[in-house]
């Protein structure tokens, strides 16, 4: 009597089986468009606006810029087209801070007392006016955005997300116009705002913002908002604390270590990734307490959260990278060495080898779900440390930055 075998293709019983695959639709099979054959004439449209819009930065200013300023300038110009390719809301953004900034360089006539003359420039506008702004708004927002969760109110999280973008532009357009006031104080003041722990900040409120709007469209929910604005009103909190107690956002000349073209890249391309690894412990934290029963039915499902947290730190690692890589050089420049494990430069290699971990354990271990959230939640206090931590506690090379 032949006894039967179980077939290759069918487990026998009491085997574990292997998971399948998802089974993809035809569609996500099919190849993907190439990027410039997919663009229509607004496409376009925007991308020559952008072009037109350097064109004019580059005649008008071109005396208080060098060689430097003009290449970083002409770069933004594809970097920002494809941006907006990809992410539309981000073009009625940039569009609405190009109008509001010139609207407040035109009423300043070249004289800044206007600030206090002229009621727009007083009010709206100027750049400390345009921040206090950002600021209010950033704290409505954050309540709106936890009444919509918890009342389960799509009207309240609709006005949390509307008041985020204009909290946006209200702190961009701040930032351009602080820019432009530096060099009515005297052209050897003028700087890029972007030199002190206030302009940083505001940096870090604008970035994190940002990053989480995209990933709100991207994943067509706003139920993660409600926790990842805790963070960005945290940063708030501390810019208004700075700002009344220190006087900060008074404007200072440069000193002599940060008078270098390096910053003006390395320290945007830093606060990416500090603003992606907020994203993600914030995101992270949602995640546990939806794991744990807490909000779950209320908030995005839990593969959704650990999507959008492994893509945040992927970005924000990807950044704080080329920022390292940025700073080594600026350093070399600088004090004629890479490195010279300076307490700054200390901490900024444990935050990049700690995120260097998580991915590697996500990506080659196959490690998922509370772990992972964890490690990105206690990765934010390591992050913290190194952001602020460092200029209050440690002394150093970078201790112009200190509190």
């Amino acid at each position: 009597m032949e006894i039967a075998r179980p077939s290759p293709r069918t487990p026998s019983p009491g085997t574990p089986s292997r998971p399948q695959p998802p089974v993809l639709p035809p569609a996500a099979l099919a190849p993907r468009t190439p990027l410039l054959r997919r663009l229509d004439a607004l496409d376009w449209l925007y991308a020559l606006a952008l072009a037109l819009g350097a064109a004019f930065a580059l005649y008008r200013y071109h005396t208080a810029m060098d060689v430097y300023d003009d290449l970083i300038l002409v770069l933004h110009v594809p970097v920002l087209a494809v941006i907006g390719w990809h992410w539309k809301p981000f073009r009625a953004f940039l569009a609405a801070v190009a109008l509001l900034a010139l609207a407040s360089i035109a009423l300043y006539q070249g004289d800044l007392a206007r600030a206090e003359q002229t009621f727009l420039l007083k009010y709206l506008i100027s750049s400390q006016t345009a921040i206090m702004w950002m600021s209010a708004l950033i704290f409505i927002a954050t309540g709106a955005y936890w009444l919509g969760l918890i009342g389960r109110s799509d009207f309240g999280e609709r006005t949390g997300s509307a008041l985020t973008w204009i909290a946006a532009t209200m702190g961009t357009t701040g930032l351009f116009v602080r820019w432009y006031e530096s060099y009515l104080l005297g052209p050897e003041i003028g700087h890029i705002p972007i030199s002190n722990l206030y302009e940083v900040f505001v940096l870090f409120t604008l970035m994190t913002a940002l990053l989480y709007l995209y990933y709100e469209g991207r994943y067509a929910t706003r139920r993660m908002g409600a926790f990842v604005m805790i963070v960005i009103s945290a940063a708030v909190a501390f810019l208004l604390w700075y700002t009344f107690t220190r006087e900060a956002h008074e404007i200072q000349p440069l000193i002599p270590a940060l008078q270098s073209y390096w910053m003006k890249v390395h320290v945007p391309t830093n606060f990416i990734g500090y603003g992606a690894f907020a994203v993600s412990a914030m995101v992270g934290t949602a995640y546990l307490l939806a794991a744990r029963g807490i909000l779950a039915s209320r908030l995005p499902a839990l593969r959704v959260l650990e999507d959008v947290m492994y893509k945040a730190i992927a970005i924000g690692f990807a950044f704080f990278t080329i920022a390292t890589i940025l700073g080594a050089l600026w350093a070399a420049e600088a004090w004629g060495t890479y490195w010279q494990w300076d307490p700054k430069e200390t901490w900024a290699l444990i935050v990049w080898l700690n995120y260097a971990t998580w991915l590697h354990m996500r990506l080659t271990k196959g490690l998922r779900g509370a772990v992972l959230a964890w490690w990105a939640v206690v990765g934010l206090l390591v992050t913290t440390f190194a952001f602020v931590g460092v200029n209050m506690f440690l002394t150093g090379l970078h201790s112009y930055g200190a509190l």
